[in-house]
């Protein structure tokens, strides 16, 4: 009877998702309800973990709970600690969940709502969910190792040296396109400038607070922090109001560019503790409590969709991104569908506190389906604006030529609308405002306005910006020093000095490189007249892209082996149970193969498009080559200026083709990196199916490098791993736990159990009085330096 009324309920979500589906695909002339993109979503997801991987974990990975994960093999308290599923799910989501889920959908919403929605949900449920899947199972089986680790040991060397030289590639071109969404977001806003400034010296008074006067207790350190936030919103009001003051910080972009490159560059060498460490604190309580207070307010507004499911765009002329639906709608939407930058946590800190084989589910698949959720809002907040005024902030030119245009394209607006909202919102203009953060803090902050009476849109709007912001610059902060470490053992191998951690030399010049890297991309970005983000972004998911077609070729490579391992020999079992032999179905890898395939159309369509379309709006060499066909005339001007004598016009002129130099060089460049990323990913494909074949023709034993298995006792396996929260004490403990571990609280006592510290125990009863007790201070601040220096070497967090 219960699987009866199991069956009914599962075909209650089929009919609604189904039904959801029809309504988003066939509007019938009246406006779609968010509730009905959220409904499609929420069964989407449920119905792939419920059914679709559910049949990953039992039929072609085999997931064992008494088979002991590392966790449970490799225990030492530090790296390898077993943890409840419900705090691993929730720090693997931490992790992945960067700013690009919120970006991305923003920007893909100028082809409608409907091609971005179809991919972020067929996407993940297919592709990016199965991959994060079968990556943090591939680790998990192999003690935990990294994905280049593992493409070297299941591939070949060259395959490994070519992921990491991918995840140099893509961190560059991650942290330019993450830094110019934020200097769009910030140029000639004194408001939003003030604000996201004031999270400097705040998080630097955390730092000097946790590292000396309250040891490690951050959860106490971070609530301080988000009221001097949420104050520093507050006074960015009077700022705005105060001539003199808001005209000190109206900045251009340029000059903000220049800002977080300086600032990069010593975020990247100050003490961890002092800046990084209490700005990741902050940036995940805000991110979670923001994430939940979007989700709220869709729920509780349930606002219409204001954007057409297709619009005019599709054909390639769209503002906001240039090119056709296809590919340029899929490398737009990037990490909310799939990410290969979840690979890296997925093969990191993730597999090595999981506690349980069967817990990879939840955390692998089942977090990838919330970061898409986040993802479906996020579009949601951009297709709830009004059609002008999303296209508008989109586009560069003059107010009333960009009205005019968005007008002419059937989305009317005017520039007194724009400027109303402008005003509404503490801002001196909304046109221009490319990059996607602005737009969405638009949507946000008018959801979360109609939460409350239609009140304070213009402090939703900051507390929006300073979100993604904030955000935002922790991705810059931590991606940098994560780049500076593997640069640093990458050029050890060439001058040992240079591998040298410690040392402040090797540090500056490390450090210098990356930021000199991806601060020039942005430079770039800033300058171009398109407005960056048409080259930037498309580039960043070609690489993103790239990066996961390297991981599904290793899960492909994996799942390949195991189904020809079974045809010889059954899979290990432990002693007490009867073994078990399945039938070895080599089409079991279609599983990876068919997203892998959908990956390489779209990445080498997308990235052969950017390097030689016709259009210039799309190619970087057909741009160049317009650029090139103005130099006479340029030439001719400056000519014509230097007759006259008029020195103003000569400066004019000699910078208008200064700049037009440098325009040429950076579309010529920006080809070449396309055209390196297109061979980085044939070098691997063409690895892997050579791979692939020898293993099919038997020229090559199917040996897998995994650990060896060690069983557990099946009295000890019952009730471990940790269930769902019983009731609300039971999820409040839970959730207390979890927030020590997002805190580092936990890692702290973990560290200090193992060195035996009882730091912070006076001693007054022995001579010297408290000197014992300041020198268990003393004791336990080194200690805290020293976890979080352990903490941020990895790859922690995503883009």
């Amino acid at each position: 009877m219960r699987s009866g009324w199991r069956a009914l309920a599962w075909l209650a979500v089929m009919l609604a998702g189904a039904a959801a589906y029809a309504s988003l695909a066939l509007p019938r002339g009246e406006p779609v309800n968010a509730a009905t993109l959220v409904i499609a979503a929420v069964c989407s997801y449920a119905l792939g973990y419920r059914f679709y991987a559910k049949w990953l974990a039992a039929r072609v990975m085999v997931l064992q709970d008494r088979r002991a994960t590392p966790a449970e093999v490799l225990e030492d308290g530090k790296d390898y600690v077993p943890t409840h599923k419900w705090i691993v799910f929730g720090h693997h989501f931490a992790a992945i969940s960067g700013p690009g889920p919120l970006v991305g959908p923003v920007l893909a919403a100028q082809f409608g709502y409907l091609p971005g929605t179809l991919w972020l949900l067929i996407g993940c449920v297919l592709g990016g969910a199965v991959q994060d899947f079968v990556i943090l199972f591939c680790s998990m089986r192999r003690g935990g190792r990294s994905l280049g680790e593992m493409v070297r040991e299941e591939l070949n060397r060259p395959a490994g040296l070519v992921a990491l030289v991918a995840i140099l590639a893509i961190l560059v071109i991650l942290l330019a396109v993450l830094a110019l969404v934020v200097v769009k977001a910030l140029a000639e806003s004194p408001w939003g400038v003030f604000t996201v400034g004031a999270t400097i010296p705040l998080a630097m008074a955390m730092g000097l607070y946790l590292r000396f006067w309250r040891v490690g207790r951050v959860r106490e350190a971070s609530a301080l922090g988000v009221v001097g936030l949420l104050l520093a919103v507050w006074a960015g009001k009077w700022v705005y109001e105060h001539p003199t003051v808001s005209g000190w910080l109206t900045l251009s972009a340029e000059t903000l560019a220049w800002g977080i490159i300086g600032y990069g560059l010593l975020a990247s060498v100050l003490p961890v503790w002092l800046l990084l460490a209490p700005r990741d604190y902050l940036s995940t309580f805000m991110k979670l409590g923001t994430i939940v207070l979007l989700a709220l307010g869709i729920l509780l507004v349930l606002p219409d969709l204001k954007l057409p499911p297709v619009t005019a765009f599709v054909d390639g002329s769209g503002p906001v991104v240039a090119g056709k639906l296809f590919p340029f709608c899929f490398i737009t939407i990037a990490c909310g569908a799939i990410s290969g930058f979840h690979s890296l946590i997925s093969s990191g800190t993730t597999p090595k506190l999981i506690m349980r084989e069967g817990s990879a589910r939840p955390v692998g698949y089942g977090a990838m389906c919330l970061e898409s959720f986040v993802a479906i809002m996020a579009m949601v907040a951009a297709c709830t604006m009004e059609p002008g005024v999303y296209f508008s902030m989109n586009m560069k030119g003059e107010p009333e030529a960009v009205a005019a245009r968005v007008t002419a394209a059937g989305y009317p607006v005017t520039v007194e609308q724009m400027e109303e909202l402008a005003r509404s919102v503490g801002e001196h203009t909304l046109f221009g405002r490319t990059g996607g953060a602005a737009t969405l803090a638009v949507g946000m902050a008018q959801i979360f306005s109609r939460m409350v009476g239609q009140r304070w849109l213009d402090l939703w709007y900051h507390f929006a910006i300073m979100f993604e912001a904030l955000f935002i610059l922790t991705t810059i902060d931590a991606g940098t020093r994560v780049a500076r470490y593997i640069l640093h053992d990458f050029l050890g191998h060439l001058w040992r000095p240079l591998g040298n951690t410690r040392s402040l030399g090797a540090n500056l010049l490390v450090s210098g490189l990356m930021v000199g890297a991806w601060g020039y991309f942005l430079v770039q970005g800033v300058r171009d007249p398109l407005g960056g983000i048409n080259s930037l972004w498309p580039l960043f998911g070609i690489a993103n892209q790239m990066l996961a077609a390297i991981a599904l070729c290793l899960g492909t490579t994996v799942i390949l082996k195991m189904e020809l391992r079974r045809r010889v020999e059954p899979d290990p079992a432990p002693p007490d149970e009867p073994v078990v032999h399945r039938p070895g179905r080599p089409a079991l890898a279609l599983v990876t193969l068919v997203p892998l395939a959908w990956l390489v159309a779209v990445t080498f369509t997308a990235g052969i498009q950017k390097i030689a379309h016709p259009d210039p709006r799309i190619g970087f060499l057909a741009q160049a080559r317009q650029l090139t066909e103005q130099v006479p005339a340029l030439e001719s001007a400056l000519a014509d200026a230097r007759a006259r004598g008029d020195a103003a016009a000569v400066a004019e002129a000699e910078r208008a083709l200064r700049t037009n130099r440098v325009l040429r060089f950076n579309n010529r460049l920006d080809a070449v990196v396309a055209g390196v990323f297109l061979a980085l990913v044939s070098l691997v494909l063409g690895l892997s199916a050579r791979e692939w074949w020898c293993l099919w023709t038997g020229r090559k034993a199917p040996v897998l490098h995994e650990m060896p298995p060690v069983w557990l006792d099946a009295r000890l396996v019952a009730g471990r791993g940790g269930g769902l929260p019983v009731g609300a004490a039971g999820a409040a403990a839970l959730a207390l736990a979890l927030s020590r571990e997002w805190s580092g609280e936990a890692s702290l006592e973990r560290a200090m159990g193992r060195t035996g510290s009882n730091a912070g125990v006076c001693r007054c009863a022995v001579a010297g009085g408290c000197e014992g007790f300041r020198h268990g201070r003393a004791e336990e601040g080194r200690l805290y330096e020293q976890v979080l220096e352990e903490r941020f070497q990895g790859v922690r967090r995503c883009c």
